[in-house]
């Protein structure tokens, strides 16, 4: 082969036209984009760029303004749950003071109900004893009551038999005449 010039952007055809002798040199194709060779593609984007950096500056105050509006609700938030958090602390310190206390409570009345317990227990069983006194008591004297309606009973029976058995003496040993001197002597003496 013959002597080959550098490729730059050599093609197999533009080669084949070489060989056949249409033409002494390749020709170098610059690419192009709609028509603009690459320096003019480059400075175009450039501008491009710059005018969006400048004037999407507004773009990015409004994103970056967004943002901080969102991080301010965020921090108002987490402010908010903060505060929240405190309040339930404080309200769980508030129960379980509340919770001892009423442990305490508990306790001071139970130790309370069980010394009335034992006061009510102390009264009932003097209560009881002076009860069970009374009615030995009464029960006494319903027996000395009957003791001595027993005794009068038996007096007055004895008297009774005695005024009957005086009487039937009396009419059998004495008679109208002794009875007469008698009831005089009682006169007179008085």
């Amino acid at each position: 082969m013959a002597e080959q010039a550098p490729e730059i952007l050599a093609t197999e055809s533009a080669e084949a036209l070489v060989q056949e002798g249409h033409g002494a040199e390749v020709q170098h194709v610059e690419p192009e984009l709609w028509g603009l060779a690459p320096f003019q593609v480059v400075s175009v984007a450039m501008a491009v760029f710059l005018l969006i950096a400048i004037f999407g500056a507004k773009v990015h105050k409004s994103i970056g303004g967004g943002l901080d509006n969102k991080i301010a609700a965020i921090k108002q938030q987490l402010d908010e749950a903060k505060a929240l958090r405190a309040e339930a602390e404080t309200l769980r310190d508030e129960y379980a003071a509340k919770i001892a206390g009423a442990e305490k409570d508990a306790e001071a009345m139970l130790a309370n109900a069980q010394h009335e317990a034992d006061a009510i227990l102390a009264k009932a069983e003097s209560d009881s004893k002076a009860m069970v006194e009374r009615r030995k008591r009464m029960a006494e004297d319903k027996i000395a009551a009957a003791e001595r309606e027993a005794i009068e009973d038996v007096r007055n029976r004895a008297v009774s038999a005695a005024t009957a058995a005086s009487r039937k003496l009396i009419a059998d040993k004495h008679d109208a005449a002794a009875d007469k001197a008698l009831a005089d002597k009682v006169i007179a003496d008085i």
